[in-house]
């Protein structure tokens, strides 16, 4: 059973290529939608799906795999087509996000834990009949003052375990998710301190579920200091991150793909760039972003059918700076690009 999904978590982490995270919440898309006007349907959100798994160019060179919520995997485009079949075409790999967001932590002021292990199974089994190929869990931790706990670290860390293992018996990859998030005044060391506790822990109950880890992909948070703490430069992110990942990732998982979560588009991809210019990782370094790659295009298109060119355009160029950053290569680009 494992094989054919060992075979798939590779395929998502292949070189040059990287993961679509279109599995923004309702809340999230109504938020990014009203910031540039668009009201926020099941028609609009429909149609800048559709605008972006179209797309052929950028997806069939640069997108590996393509998240979905819910509401997307199960729609169709405007001339019937399901979008799960306009992403397959373009030899991206369809898959879903499985958990059902966070709920406040017993006895653990400030923090939460993910939910959704509830009839699991028995969702993942649809998805896949939809034609998911993978899942997503997100588990996230917050820096602050007492905080992370380890009540909450643990119980996170859990859940993420769980779900994986149920993932993997319903013939899916996992992609497992704990995130650090960068609210707060920390250094980049706290964050380090506290991605590391993390991961330790993700990777002990990984083992103590039977999970098979070359049939997962890990999506984390990069080591970054808060959004009010000190600056740090691409080459301090990366090599901070490195140091910590050495530290707790085993060598069997075949990939990791970061999430960009409160960086600036442009942030995210340059500090991808610093971690894969240092070279001898022992798995592949790429990118599983939402913000850092649609936030251009979502600019650009504006719910207007006339610019959907335009927004495409827009897609294939962010899409193309990340899969240039996933080999190391965004410098040498940009030098060539800047004398031609």
């Amino acid at each position: 059973m494992t094989a054919p999904l060992a075979a798939i978590a590779k395929a998502m982490v292949a070189p040059g290529r990287g993961i679509l995270a279109a599995d923004e919440s309702p809340r999230t898309i109504e938020l990014r939608f009203g910031a540039v006007g668009i009201a926020s349907t099941p028609e609009t959100r429909r149609d800048y799906r559709e605008l972006l798994f179209r797309a052929t160019e950028p997806m069939s060179k640069y997108i590996s795999a393509v998240i979905l919520f819910d509401e997307t995997i199960r729609q169709k485009a405007a001339d019937g087509t399901p979008l799960v079949t306009l992403i397959e075409r373009t030899g991206s790999l369809p898959g879903i996000k499985a958990d059902i967001g966070m709920k406040p932590l017993a006895f653990c002021p400030g923090e939460v834990v993910t939910e959704g292990l509830d009839g699991l199974p028995e969702r993942l089994s649809e998805y896949r009949a939809l034609g998911a190929r993978f899942a997503k869990w997100r588990a996230i931790v917050s820096v602050g003052p007492g905080l992370p706990t380890m009540t909450a670290i643990g119980a996170n860390a859990h859940a993420l375990a769980r779900y994986a293992a149920i993932a993997q018996t319903a013939g899916l990859v996992p992609i497992i998710e704990p995130e650090v998030l960068m609210e707060g005044d920390h250094e980049i060391d706290r964050c380090a301190e506290v991605t590391e506790a993390f991961l330790v822990r993700v990777y002990h109950e990984l083992a103590e579920a039977r999970v098979v880890l070359e049939a997962t992909v890990l999506k984390p948070n990069m080591v970054v200091p808060g959004t009010r703490g000190p600056a740090a430069t691409p080459a301090e992110v990366a090599i901070t991150t490195l140091r910590v990942l050495r530290k707790t990732v085993p060598e069997a998982v075949p990939g990791i793909a970061f999430l960009s979560g409160g960086q600036s588009d442009e942030d995210a991809t340059l500090r991808l760039d610093a971690m894969n210019d240092l070279g001898s990782a022992p798995w592949r370094l790429t990118f599983s972003f939402s913000r850092a790659l649609l936030l251009a295009p979502l600019k650009v298109w504006a719910g207007r059918p006339e610019n959907i060119a335009a927004a495409q355009r827009a897609f294939a160029e962010r899409a193309q700076r990340n899969a240039l950053a996933s080999e190391g290569r965004l410098g040498a680009w940009t030098q060539v690009a800047a004398t031609s």
